[in-house]
């Protein structure tokens, strides 16, 4: 899970784009860039780290232009954690285009070969953004017959490579001297959202993972991206825009829900807070059904990501919300680190219990999820710690059974909690007195309420259900020998290596 942004302005838009991946950066802690472009030229920065530690004042300077994109990154399926795939992505031919991606493609592999045999491309990394930005840029170069890009060359490109992948994927893309183009994938299961903002100068456009980048800087949200439509803006800030892919369907990723997206955010029409308290109210119905004597003194919630969901249930049920953990905010977010040494210190490091909140009570904690059981392990042993009598655990989402295969990198099926383990068994495991989970029909009524529009969702790590249709268990089989610990650790080592100096400050 990525976050992305793309802007033509006409001022400066580097400051937009830092401006703008700040308020990304829930969506990636990995690795951050930029590329802007004066006209003919781009200007690139990218580097490992959080969005403030990539960018200083010498790299903000030289990002010229009036038009950007930029890219947060969290690593995906078969992704090292490594500078070398740092985004965005660039390809001098056509044009010289630059590319960033949110998401995964399930055919990553196949393209590869296409590449290499029939399209004369070669790629330099692991990372399927890279393959996705040669797909594209091999159909650009197809459509244009090397002369003036318009925009139905540029929406006959996007046609093809819709035709051509697989998976889940949000683009936004810049092609020198000509403009941006963003695209969704035709099950819009990544978001994609256009913003405009007028000033004295004229319209200016935005396209950005959240709704919550558009407001933070001033623009007003426009829509959602369609499911297989594309957005070209060019340099001189006309837009068009024009569905490309034959077939679509609308099957947001519910995880994003639960999960990635910030609660002041609205994807496809979906408030994520809104989503989030109905989460809460349907998790009180389970409790109440699981935990009939109700013997809780106290709903206590793991921040920040389940504090709505839990502040519902507590009312639901009529107990007493409290905060019973301080959160040190200089700690990224546990589930999306690489390493289960890393995971478990940060958890220590990013929760302190309240003692008083704990001491002599039975107390419900409620978490968004629970993927690996690591998080919820120590925190449960920390309310023991404190005092409490008895730690009932309750998730506001399913048991994570099955991988994620469109852009979260979840563990294998062995390292998943719920693999394998029924509720009283995972409650043994983590220490607590009982686990309670969320029915998978309630979470997706949940955010069915927020949107009645939207009827289907991507449950896949719920529900083991593959919406795109290409998923075995070889391709399972695959991925989780490349999601595994110490295949990161190597690929980073073996990455790291070959890049050398890895870092790129200026393409022209």
């Amino acid at each position: 899970m990525c976050g992305i942004i793309g802007v033509v302005a006409k001022t400066p838009v580097n400051q937009l784009l830092y401006d703008g991946l700040l308020t990304l950066q829930h969506r990636g802690q990995d690795a951050a860039g930029i590329v802007t472009s004066d006209g003919p030229h781009f200007h690139m920065h990218k580097g490992s780290g959080l969005v403030r530690d990539v960018f200083r004042t010498r790299n903000m300077r030289s990002l010229n232009g009036n038009m950007g994109i930029g890219h947060a990154r969290y690593p995906t399926a078969g992704s090292a954690s490594s500078l070398a795939e740092a985004q965005p992505f660039y390809v001098n031919s056509p044009f010289g285009i630059v590319l960033a991606h949110n998401g995964n493609l399930t055919n990553a592999d196949q393209l590869k070969q296409e590449m290499f045999k029939l399209d004369l491309r070669h790629v330099n990394t692991n990372s399927d953004s890279e393959v996705l930005l040669n797909v594209f840029a091999h159909e650009v170069q197809k459509q244009s017959n090397g002369g003036r890009l318009d925009e139905n060359a540029v929406f006959a490109a996007v046609a093809e490579v819709h035709k051509r992948i697989r998976g889940a994927y949000a683009v936004v893309a810049m092609v020198a001297g000509h403009g941006l183009v963003a695209f969704r994938d035709p099950n819009g299961i990544r978001p994609l959202v256009l913003g405009k903002a007028e000033t004295a100068a004229g319209s200016e456009y935005m396209l950005a993972s959240e709704s919550v980048t558009l407001e933070s800087l001033g623009f007003q949200l426009v829509r959602d991206v369609a499911p297989g439509e594309a957005v070209y803006v060019t340099q001189e800030g006309e837009v068009f825009t024009r569905q490309c892919a034959a077939q679509t369907t609308h099957t947001p990723c519910i995880f994003e829900f639960v999960y990635f997206a910030r609660p002041d955010s609205v994807i496809d029409g979906i408030s994520v807070h809104a989503s989030r308290l109905y989460m809460g109210e349907f998790l009180a119905d389970k409790v109440r059904r699981v935990l009939p004597g109700m013997d809780i003194d106290v709903v206590i919630p793991i921040p920040d990501t389940s504090r709505a969901a839990a502040l519902q249930l507590a009312n639901h049920l009529g107990l007493p919300y409290r905060e019973g953990f301080m959160k040190n905010r200089y700690i990224g977010r546990t589930f999306i680190m690489p390493g289960q040494a890393v995971r478990k210190k940060s958890v220590r490091q990013k929760l302190n219990p309240i003692a008083v909140e704990f001491k002599g009570k039975n107390v419900l904690l409620v978490d968004d999820s629970i993927v690996r059981g690591t998080t919820s392990k120590e925190i449960v042993q920390m309310a023991r710690e404190a005092g409490a009598t008895k730690v009932y655990f309750a998730s506001a989402a399913p048991p994570v059974r099955f991988p994620n295969v469109y852009g979260i990198d979840m563990p294998t099926r062995k390292e998943l909690l719920a693999t394998g383990r029924d509720d009283v068994a995972i409650a043994r495991e983590i220490g607590a007195d009982a686990v309670i989970y969320q029915d998978l029909d309630a979470l997706e009524m949940s955010v069915h309420r927020c949107n009645f529009d939207i009827k289907t969702f991507e449950t896949s790590c719920f529900s083991g259900r593959y919406i795109t249709g290409d998923i075995d268990d070889a391709y399972l089989d695959k991925i989780e020998s490349e999601r595994s610990d110490s295949a990161k650790t190597d690929k980073d080592r073996d990455l790291d290596f070959n890049v050398g100096v890895a870092e790129q400050n200026l393409i022209s």
